[in-house]
């Protein structure tokens, strides 16, 4: 009772929305309201109807965000919108019912709506930049174009709203040739394989120890989130974490705990997998142990996403055809919607 009496103590601001996306408009509501209130809740709709991005991850966004506002996820929430006197007390009662008896005093909005919320909750209606003078962006807008819109949503957002495509594969099966090739294509960028540039720089006797290993994983992920902050739609990568992985198991035998940790992670961190067969000719390098090696490594990598459950395309032939079964993919896949008729797990989408 007496945490329940100091949480009802106090300003309370409360503001509500489907932030579809969550962009620099809304966050000027929640800005606004934790300068102005003691407390700030928000609630968030659920909206699939608008976006195919699930409530979870949009209310994620808030709270990574704001961790001190409390966030509210209305699974249930009524769908109607309009003015007229039964939507609007729809809309109230349900507000009030999830509040569960806690007290608003100010309610944040930018829209007409402001008005009889506010008056039902007996808060101040306190509008927020209604005219868009301020933030001049619409969710809509974001929708349509989020590359084209990318400067109104933090990044935290905006990596969720980009397909990541990863490129695995034994050495010289192709991964960096289409991958470069592709976001040319596609006017977008792409991350190279930061392992082959630390092997070049700290190799000793064409060896790395575990500790190393674990710098490359890290490195190329650190590198490959900021490079999602410039891509248009989708960011072509390289190789991942469960490469790194494997050739840790290849040279040492095993894989400290970290990278294994990270390897893990890399397993549900892309949208599109694509791997690149060993049909092509053998391009022998330094940094390369031969052609018999490069099979057997082949096998291990498919095993292992098989192992891991990861549905992936197995990309073979020419460059072109490669580039064109890549393209019909990204074309298909909706970020959150999977690939459709691709989409059979645990197999190999030839």
């Amino acid at each position: 009772m007496a945490e329940r009496r100091e949480r009802d103590t106090g300003t309370v601001g409360l503001t509500l929305g489907k932030f579809a996306p969550f962009h620099k408009g809304h966050q000027l509501l929640v800005e606004t309201a934790l300068a102005e209130t003691d407390r700030v809740i928000v609630i968030i709709y659920d909206c699939p109807e608008t976006i195919s991005i699930p409530l979870p991850v949009r209310a994620g966004w808030i709270r990574r965000l704001y961790p001190d506002v409390e966030v509210l996820e209305a699974w249930d929430g009524p769908t109607e919108t309009g003015y007229t006197p039964e939507i609007m007390r729809m809309q109230e009662q349900y507000v009030l019912k999830l509040l569960d008896g806690r007290k608003v005093t100010h309610f944040y909005s930018s829209e007409r709506y402001g008005e009889h919320m506010s008056e039902a909750l007996g808060a101040v209606d306190r509008r927020v930049d209604p005219a868009r003078i301020a933030v001049p962006v619409s969710g809509t807008a974001v929708r349509r174009a989020p590359y084209e819109h990318r400067s109104f949503l933090d990044p935290i957002v905006y990596r969720d709203l980009v397909v990541k495509a990863v490129f695995l594969g034994a050495p010289s099966t192709g991964k960096t040739t289409v991958a470069q090739a592709m976001a040319e294509r596609l006017g977008t960028v792409w991350m190279p394989e930061y392992g082959r540039e630390y092997w070049e720089r700290h190799h000793v006797d064409r060896r790395l120890a575990p500790e190393q290993m674990v710098e490359i994983a890290e490195g190329h992920l650190e590198r490959e989130e900021a490079l999602t902050a410039e891509a248009r739609d989708v960011l072509f990568v390289d190789t991942n974490a469960i490469t790194t992985y494997m050739f840790a198991l290849d040279y040492h035998g095993f894989a400290l705990p970290r990278l294994r940790e990270l390897a893990e992670r890399a397993a549900s961190r892309y949208d599109l997998v694509f791997l690149c067969a060993d049909d092509i000719p053998y391009d022998d390098t330094p940094d390369r142990s031969g052609d018999v090696h490069r099979r057997k490594f082949q096998k291990q990598i498919r095993a292992d996403l098989l192992i891991r459950h990861i549905p992936f395309v197995t990309l073979e032939g020419s460059l072109e055809k490669r580039m064109e079964r890549v393209e019909a993919a990204v074309r298909q896949y909706a970020k959150y919607g999977g690939l459709g008729d691709l989409a059979v797990p645990n197999r190999d989408h030839s």
